[in-house]
């Protein structure tokens, strides 16, 4: 039996309270999903003024990791089953390492390549935790996944906030505030060590029943799941690339704005921990799709045509509308499957043609700044993103599975 398909984990039919190893592993990963990435919007105006970057250019610095997002995803699933899904994950966290250190040289070159090599290693933890959870906690699917999406949300919120003070008034400069973050991977790399070990004979290949399995990308359902992941994380990445740059062109100060990509975050943190549990109870999920829409088309609009006297209202319901956004993206891959091998073929084909939607739109963003000179043209798109985030999903939400 595959290592992904095994929904009868012994795991899994434990109370969480015994498989906390797992859990911790799982929380490990979560935070590192997202900090080495909110950590540089934030920094990205000293990074454009120390390189000498355009704002299209800047833009690619959240563009990279979306491209590797698309490009290994569709992979991931096929490592998992020749390695086993604790060694790959080691492994992604020894590439995520090497690519923090490359990142935080202080050049251009190294930049950029450090920033593929990070998004190629987010990537597959990306797809595989979701299966992890499937497989490990059948019965949890919804505490689970509200538990690393508070993780993610957490730790890039952290991130975002601290980014600047650690740059400057610390004088670590960009470049070590970018690298810091290594540290926590170190930390989940040495916990994931013994897992690795402990697993290393798991790994077998998938089984023939698996392989006969309907291919995902001939289901509508599928495609609705992938749009959804890709629209909610193209408003997502392009809101961490540039959020802080419309706040100081509204006059905030960079400490200030740090601070408000950070409230973003935070804001998401309690729908992060709910709405996948109260998901999962119910028998669609229209309705958390419709209040998270009007969440998004209030928030925007309210940057779009409000001054700041109610700026950091309009973040902080950005915030939760956004980490309504996540959160189901996150839980429709587990409750629009039947088993681990399916959740884990859903997550790779929806994170492989939804990242490489998501990651057309911070650099179209800066472009389109570039071009107008004006941030409100920009804001007006992602209205118009918020849009087709409801369409699909309303689509995503029917109760059946692929």
């Amino acid at each position: 039996m595959s290592v992904l398909s095994d929904t009868k984990s012994t795991i899994g039919k434990k109370p969480l309270s015994l498989a906390w190893p797992i859990i911790l592993g799982i929380v490990l990963i979560a935070m590192i999903m997202r900090s080495p990435l909110t950590s540089v919007g934030p920094l990205i105006g000293s990074i454009r003024e120390s390189l000498e970057l355009s704002n299209a250019t800047a833009g690619l610095l959240t563009t990279l990791p979306l491209l590797a997002f698309a490009l290994l995803s569709p992979f991931a699933p096929f490592l998992a089953r020749r390695l086993g899904v604790e060694r790959t994950l080691l492994y992604a966290l020894i590439l995520l390492m090497v690519g923090i250190a490359i990142r935080s040289l202080a050049a251009t070159a190294s930049l950029f390549a450090g920033t593929a090599l990070i998004g190629l290693a987010i990537a597959v933890c990306n797809v595989l935790i979701p299966s992890l959870v499937k497989r490990n906690f059948a019965h949890q699917v919804g505490l689970m996944t509200g538990v690393y999406s508070v993780s993610m949300n957490l730790s890039g919120a952290i991130a975002s906030g601290v980014s600047v003070p650690v740059a400057r008034d610390l004088g670590f400069g960009w470049n070590g505030a970018l690298g810091i973050w290594g540290v926590l991977v170190l930390l989940a790399a040495l916990f994931w060590l013994p897992q690795a070990r402990a697993s290393r004979g798991a790994a077998v290949s998938a089984t023939s029943g698996a392989l006969k399995r309907r291919s995902l990308w001939r289901s509508p359902l599928a495609w609705m799941v992938t749009f959804f992941m890709g629209i909610q994380s193209l408003l997502f990445y392009v809101l961490v690339a540039w959020l802080p740059e419309i706040m100081t062109s509204r006059g905030l100060s960079e400490d200030s704005a740090g601070w408000m990509l950070s409230l973003f975050q935070t804001a998401a943190l309690p729908v992060a921990f709910i709405v996948p549990i109260v998901a999962g109870r119910m028998k669609n999920q229209r309705l958390l799709v419709i209040i998270m829409t009007i969440l998004l088309f209030v928030s925007l609009g309210g940057l779009y045509f409000g001054g700041n006297a109610l700026i950091s209202l309009w973040t902080v319901l950005l915030g939760i509308g956004g980490g309504c956004a996540f959160s189901l993206a996150m839980i429709f891959l587990s409750l629009r499957t039947k088993d681990a091998h399916d959740t884990v073929s859903l997550s790779g084909m929806s994170q492989s043609v939804g990242y490489l939607l998501a990651a057309t739109g911070p650099i179209l963003f800066g472009l389109l700044h570039d071009i107008t000179a004006s941030w409100n043209p920009p804001l007006l798109l992602l209205l118009g993103v918020s849009a087709l985030l409801l369409l699909f999903g309303l689509g995503a939400s029917s109760n059946r599975t692929v």
